[in-house]
């Protein structure tokens, strides 16, 4: 059923195009007539290559994984205050994208700053092509502003790693050896009642062989997180296969694009009013927009981009 709902809207998708271009032809029949208006046809003509270049973005997202929901996790770099403060700020800003695009966003994990901000957070952004749309936000996020922690007012640097991977489901089958896995409790932090501070709901799960750890506070029993950790762990192996066999295809690029930590993907230069990515070279001024979660024209641009490499 999902197959045949993906292959429906290709084809009402393409009906839609298929519409727009005839309008287009209609309307310049009219003005070589000496009916109609230029400014009619020119807009008309707007619209339609709106609506095939966002038909050709929608290509782009092809592979099996493209159309899963994700995992996003968020780590705070060097520079103590400040960059947990960024790291929460891309959290604000990619839940914000994910509710503007009905999508559905929980908090897996969260480890809070000292001061302010987060020192790492996990969130699951659920909805159909959430990883093939957030794919190519791994990396290093930079910002640079005029600091509000620092008294002398100074321009401050911060750095924050983003990782994406795709939340598998039951179409997608990861065997684990419940012999690799080691299972430890503890007591969940943050916001919760009585009940967080007081039970070992918190789980962490290490796989032996893989060396991947993964924890989950979100629920409020400890069934229910050994769960949610387990899907975790499944998704963070089955991505890592995946690049496994980017490699194997030679695909060299493509691995970077998702694996190198150490590349600064994106600036955002609020004093400067500039967000550049320095992949694709696409900016816009309007920083506050996009740090309300505006990040589509970025993510198309990684998306068009990787595309044409490939």
């Amino acid at each position: 059923m999902k197959d045949l709902k993906r292959e429906k809207s290709w084809i009402k998708l393409y009906g839609k195009v298929e519409e727009e271009v005839e309008q287009v032809e209609v309307l310049n029949e009219f003005l070589l007539e000496g009916e109609g208006s230029e400014s009619e046809l020119e807009h008309a003509y707007e619209r339609a290559l709106a609506i095939l270049e966002d038909v050709e973005f929608r290509s782009t997202l092809n592979q099996p994984q493209d159309e899963l929901s994700c995992i996003l996790e968020i780590n705070a770099g060097a520079g103590g205050t400040e960059s947990c403060d960024w790291s929460a700020m891309l959290q604000r800003m990619y839940t914000m994208w994910a509710e503007k695009n009905d999508y559905k966003v929980s908090v897996l994990t969260i480890q809070e700053g000292e001061v302010a901000g987060v020192k790492s957070v996990s969130l699951e952004i659920e909805g159909d092509y959430a990883y093939g749309l957030l794919k190519h936000e791994n990396g290093v996020h930079r910002l640079v502003r005029i600091s509000p922690f620092n008294a002398q007012g100074k321009r401050m640097t911060s750095f924050a790693s983003v990782f994406v991977h795709p939340m598998i489901d039951s179409r997608i089958e990861v065997e684990i050896n419940p012999a690799d896995l080691r299972w430890d409790t503890f007591r969940s932090s943050g916001a919760g009642g009585q009940h967080v501070n007081k039970t070992e709901s918190a789980v962490r799960v290490t796989h032996e062989e893989s060396g991947i750890v993964v924890e989950c506070q979100q629920e409020r029993s400890q069934h229910m997180n050994r769960e949610k950790a387990m899907q975790m762990l499944k998704s963070r192996l089955y991505e890592r296969e995946l690049q496994r066999q980017l490699s194997e295809k030679d695909q060299v690029e493509a691995g970077k694009m998702a694996n190198e930590w150490g590349s600064q993907i994106r600036s955002y230069v609020l004093d400067d009013r500039r967000v550049k990515d320095h992949r694709t070279h696409y900016q816009t001024p309007q920083t506050e927009a996009v740090l309300n979660g505006e990040i589509d024209g970025f993510l198309k641009a990684a998306l068009m981009s990787q595309e044409t490499k490939n």
